[in-house]
């Protein structure tokens, strides 16, 4: 289980979508409380569904979500997709590719950033880092 934030402490939300529970936690714990040096703590919310993850998006205000593109049924990159093109300032989404061969299909589906399996705690944690600093700056 990961620590919560302080309560005075700045923090930033963050969407999870995976059907594999140990895909979101390995995800949770790569990136860690703080993902990069300067930047809020981040909150992780968790989905398991396309559903779940869809009224999350719509109803939440998330800085960043990670779409596990092995999801079955509906997968993440089906979701971004989805996301990105029903959802007005749609946050950033980094897709988990089962390869890295599947770069092609994680840019259709409009990724803005893509980490292939396996997935390195560092890759994961960089590309959070990354997007958050560009949404930190959208922001201003």
């Amino acid at each position: 289980m990961t620590s919560a934030p302080a309560a005075d402490e700045e923090t930033v939300d963050l969407l999870i979508y995976s059907d594999d529970v140990d895909t979101r936690r390995a995800v949770i714990d790569s990136v860690g409380r703080r993902p990069g040096k300067g930047l809020p703590a981040v909150r992780w919310t968790e989905a398991a569904t396309r559903d779940g993850a869809f009224t999350k998006v719509r109803n939440g205000d998330f800085a960043l979500l990670v779409l596990d593109g092995e999801t079955a049924k509906a997968g993440g990159m089906a979701l971004a997709r989805e996301l990105k093109s029903e959802i007005y300032d749609c946050p950033h989404a980094i897709i988990l590719t089962a390869r890295a061969e599947d770069r092609w299909l994680a840019t259709w589906a409009d990724a803005d950033a893509i980490v292939p399996a396996p997935y390195d705690p560092i890759a994961l944690q960089e590309a959070v880092a990354g997007l958050l600093q560009q949404h930190a700056g959208a922001s201003r």
